[in-house]
């Protein structure tokens, strides 16, 4: 059963809609295979660069490994050395809430204003 939108569209058709059916609607031309050679060539490809990235970054992660464990393990006896008013944390650095809010407003408004100055 054919839907009546398509039956419509056959039916409406011109001159230059049947010209071009003509010209499209003739045989494949044979190619002994070359245009399937052509497409698996592609999605080698395609997935070669769709994996490129991801081993490489799991090449580089293995890689990093051993010295990050180093370095977080020199950052652990560093902070240890420290004399104990320097490591902890004092709260009077850290601005009231209507400040970090009047401060996100106006941020806000003047990332508005450079957008209005691009257009």
């Amino acid at each position: 059963m054919k839907s009546k939108i398509i039956n419509m569209a056959e039916k409406i058709k011109d001159a230059d809609d049947q010209m071009l059916e003509a010209l499209l609607g003739s045989e494949p031309i044979t190619d002994n295979g070359f245009s399937g050679r052509i497409v698996r060539k592609i999605r080698r490809r395609l997935w070669v660069r769709r994996l490129t990235l991801p081993i490489a970054a799991a090449i580089g992660a293995a890689v990093s490994l051993k010295p990050l464990s180093s370095l977080v393990a020199m950052l652990f006896g560093f902070v240890k050395s420290l004399p104990v008013e320097v490591v902890t944390v004092s709260t009077s650095w850290i601005p009231p809430v209507p400040m970090i809010a009047l401060g996100g407003v106006l941020f806000a408004v003047l990332m508005f204003c450079l957008r209005l100055l691009e257009e």
